[in-house]
């Protein structure tokens, strides 16, 4: 890992300008933002940061792909989220003294753009909106982990499977989807095993259900199925 060379002026290049609690401020304000931020190159499969780490800044995904996840005792990992560009993780640096209770880890060569919490703190003083923001973001990923947690617990593979593949369909706008992370990582995010997923896939273009283009391309033939799938 190693510090990057700050980003030309250009709106487009500004890391700050894709995160979406700062997209209301002027040019000149993301720019003062953008000077106050650290910029870090990542190779794939680098640690941002690790389960106990202190909890002290604001990580924005500028290029490439982080995926989120904590490791239990018994070696297990649970991948929490995938992050892409314009995404953030340690929004609870700007709240609490805690430590990291997950770990960040690049999937692919990754740029990222990290704001000390008390820059950040004095931010939110100077522009309120940005807290009411972050807090609205927060609350979107509070609904992610509670429907996540519910899933595990309540739905079988299939249904998970399905659900995940709807939700891909709903963000993409498009019957032409691709997974965002290998079989490895879907398994560890939906509670299962690789072997499982690509088993439950090919069973779904058996029955005509999607077509599977590819490692991760995949065309949804019958959403309809799909989504009955996903109510369980």
């Amino acid at each position: 890992m190693s510090d990057a060379c700050n980003h030309g002026p250009s709106m487009n290049q500004l890391c700050v300008s894709k995160v979406p609690f700062f997209n209301h401020l002027t040019y000149d304000e993301m720019l003062k933002i953008a000077e106050m931020s650290r910029h870090l190159n990542f190779k794939k499969g680098e640690i941002i940061y690790h389960d106990g780490d202190p909890l002290e800044s604001l990580y924005i995904v500028h290029k490439g792909t982080v995926k989120i996840y904590q490791l239990f005792e018994s070696g297990k990992e649970q991948l929490l989220r995938v992050l892409e560009s314009g995404e953030f993780m340690g929004e609870l640096a700007l709240f609490t003294n805690k430590t990291l209770d997950s770990y960040a880890e690049t999937m692919e060569k990754t740029e990222i753009c990290s704001i000390h919490r008390d820059d950040m703190q004095e931010l939110m003083h100077q522009h309120p909106t940005i807290a009411v923001k972050i807090l609205e973001q927060f609350s979107n990923r509070l609904d992610e982990t509670e429907k996540l947690v519910g899933n595990l617990s309540a739905k079988d593979v299939e249904t998970r499977i399905a659900d995940y593949l709807v939700e891909l369909v709903n963000k993409a706008g498009s019957i032409e989807i691709e997974l965002p992370m290998s079989k490895k990582d879907l398994a560890s995010y939906l509670g299962t095993t690789s072997e499982t997923i690509s088993r439950r896939l090919s069973n779904f273009q058996t029955h005509g259900w999607i077509e599977q283009k590819g490692q991760r391309k995949i065309r949804i033939l019958d959403q309809d199925v799909l989504e009955e799938l996903s109510h369980g």
